[in-house]
């Protein structure tokens, strides 16, 4: 099986660890760095362009799409699924991963526990807020955060309210 990993680096950890399975397992993978490709669109003819040289179409890709490329990282596996190639994950699963609201509610729709969440544009009635999940402590999150960055947790309604 021909595999591409859609990747920044060969350097980061999990990278490096799928390509060694990926060859162990008796496949061909290589890296590509998603930033380093060219779509063509093309009536019924999509393509994908690595250094200026059209690809061919791989067995398997699987994307390693970092939250600051997301938008451009989303649309190169999106062509690679135009061009009929399966992807561990899809153009849509990344956008939506990446976007937390979206995923709490599909997450609640499907049944998952989680906290209670409150989701507001207005934080003058954070006693109110507060309440809604049971009370203090809560944790308050930014919806742009990644990787812990905007979560905060608040001990009390005072907390809450400087947040």
């Amino acid at each position: 099986m021909k595999i591409d990993i859609l990747s920044r680096s060969t350097t980061l950890y999990s990278t490096k660890r799928l390509l060694e399975e990926a060859k162990n397992a008796g496949h061909k993978a290589r890296a590509i760095n998603v930033l380093h490709c060219d779509i063509k669109l093309e009536k019924h003819k999509p393509s994908v362009y690595y250094h200026g040289e059209r690809l061919p179409v791989p067995d398997a890709v699987i994307p390693r799409i970092g939250a600051s490329i997301t938008f451009y990282g989303t649309a190169i596996v999106r062509q690679f699924e135009m061009m009929n190639c399966f992807t561990t994950v899809s153009s849509q699963a990344l956008v939506t991963s990446r976007d937390k609201l979206q995923s709490l509610q599909k997450l609640a729709r499907s049944g998952v526990g989680m906290p209670k969440t409150v989701f507001t544009n207005f934080g003058e009635h954070t006693d109110e807020i507060c309440e809604q999940v049971g009370g203090p402590p809560v944790v308050i999150k930014v919806l742009e955060g990644t990787q812990g960055i905007g979560v905060n947790l608040a001990e009390s309604l005072e907390a809450a309210d400087a947040l």
